[in-house]
């Protein structure tokens, strides 16, 4: 079964360093989570965009920081299943909006959420009080790793992208 990671930029708010951020990704998934076999597809939207994928997939309004679809039952029986299987939809305008919220730089929290929706994909759940403060520290120590290894201010630029 061999690996694979898609990333898509499909918005405009801010310039994305997309092969630094393919980077971060692998490293995350086969250097700090070990992980064997993966496949994974990362789309960076606008926020309308967003909005329609929160309704259509989860009838909630408005548009957020992550979506995850984790595909791993739809695997026919008898096939291999990957490790992480699945799509992130992540939201670059609410990462600067809840960068700014937190104190923290924007590609930090694009970072965040890529890590975010990777714990989902490995069953990790945030529902509850309990379940979401295992997964916050998870979270955390995986975020410190990427950023002790790599630059995650260079995912981003100052720079507007013109339509």
């Amino acid at each position: 079964m061999s690996n694979e990671l898609q990333l898509r930029n499909r918005q405009k708010t801010k310039a994305v360093d997309t092969k630094l951020l393919r980077s971060v990704t692998r490293a995350l998934l086969t250097e700090d989570l070990a992980l064997k076999s993966y496949q994974l597809g990362i789309h960076l939207v606008e926020p309308e965009e967003m909005a329609q994928v929160n309704w259509d997939y989860l009838q909630h309004e408005g548009s957020t920081d992550v979506i995850t679809f984790d595909y791993r039952s739809e695997v026919p029986s008898g096939e291999p299943v990957p490790e992480v299987y699945g799509e992130l939809y992540i939201c670059v305008d609410d990462a600067l909006k809840q960068g700014k919220q937190f104190k923290a730089h924007w590609t930090d929290e694009l970072a965040r959420y890529v890590v975010h929706g990777v714990l989902h994909l490995q069953g990790y759940d945030d529902l509850e009080p309990a379940k979401r403060r295992i997964m916050k520290r998870e979270e955390n120590r995986l975020v410190k790793a990427l950023a002790e290894r790599f630059a995650l201010r260079k995912l981003g630029t100052k720079t507007r992208l013109r339509a």
